[in-house]
C-alpha cells in the first residue's frame, strides 16, 4: 500500500492507494503495517505533516516528496522557471489531463487561495491565475474598509446583493466564477471540447453555482500524486 498525503495551507488530506485505487482515510486510521512508501505533495506547513513524517522514519518507510518538473509524461509546464509553480497546481493539472485526455481542461482548486489553470488536450499547460480564496477576499475587504461588513449567516449566491453582507459574499463568489469563465475563454474551441474541474474546500460550492457543465473531484491533488508516483517508478 502507498500512502498519499496532500499538505494544504490549512489542512491535511490522506489516502491509501492499492492497485491504483485511492481511498480517503483519517490520519488516525493509517494502517502503518501495510504502508510501503509515503508520497507527499506539500504546500502547507511542516507541522501538519510532522506526525506522519516521524512515524514513517521510525518504521524506515521511504518518503517521496513530489516536485514540479518541466514535463511529466505528455504534460508540459507553462512556467519557464517550473520550480516556482506550486506542486498542488501542477498535480491538479497532471491529474485532469490524464482523467480527461481528449479534452482541454480548466482546473479550479479553491481553498485558502483559488487557483485556475488551463491545460490543452495535448498536455500543454498554458498557465493560470492565483486569486484570494473566498474567505480571504472577504477578510481583506472588511478589514480595509470602514463601512463594509459581512456575517456568518449569509450564503454565497450568484446574484446581486440587497444588503452589505450579501454584496460582499456574492461579490467574492462572482469574482471567482468570472475567473473560471476567463480561463475557458483562453481556449478558442467549442465548449464540448472543454472539461471544467473543481476541487478544494470551496470547490463543491463553486461547482454548484457554475452554470456550465463541470465536475467536482475532492481528491484531485491525490490523483495527480498517484500519476507522479507512476512516472517516477517507471
Amino acid at each position: 500500500m502507498r500512502l498519499l498525503v496532500d499538505v494544504g495551507n490549512t489542512a491535511l488530506k490522506v489516502a491509501s492507494e492499492v492497485n491504483g485505487q485511492i481511498t480517503l482515510i483519517e490520519e488516525a486510521d493509517i494502517n502503518w503495517s501495510a504502508v510501503k512508501e509515503v508520497a507527499i505533495a506539500q504546500v502547507g506547513p511542516d507541522k501538519l505533516l510532522a506526525n506522519i513524517t516521524a512515524k514513517a522514519q521510525q518504521l524506515s518507510i521511504p518518503l517521496l516528496q513530489a516536485n514540479v518538473t518541466a514535463q511529466l509524461g505528455t504534460v508540459k509546464c507553462a512556467y519557464p522557471q517550473f520550480q516556482n509553480l506550486g506542486i498542488d497546481r501542477w498535480l491538479g493539472v497532471v491529474a485532469c489531463h490524464y482523467l480527461y485526455p481528449k479534452k482541454h481542461c480548466v482546473v479550479v482548486d479553491s481553498g485558502t487561495a483559488s487557483k485556475v489553470d488551463v491545460v490543452t488536450k495535448s498536455g500543454e499547460h498554458l498557465g493560470g491565475w492565483i486569486l484570494p480564496g473566498l474567505d480571504m477576499m472577504i477578510d481583506s475587504l472588511v478589514s480595509n474598509t470602514q463601512k463594509v461588513f459581512s456575517d456568518s449567516e449569509s450564503l454565497f449566491l450568484p446574484e446581486l446583493g440587497t444588503n452589505t453582507p450579501n454584496a460582499v459574499k456574492n461579490g467574492a463568489l462572482i469574482a471567482t466564477l468570472g475567473a473560471v469563465e476567463a480561463g475557458i475563454a483562453q481556449l478558442d474551441c467549442d465548449g464540448d471540447e472543454i472539461q471544467v474541474i473543481f476541487a478544494g474546500g470551496y470547490g463543491e460550492l463553486l461547482q454548484l453555482h457554475f452554470a456550465k457543465p463541470s465536475v467536482f473531484i475532492d481528491d484531485l491533488v491525490l490523483k495527480g500524486l498517484r500519476n507522479w508516483c507512476e512516472f517516477i517508478h517507471k
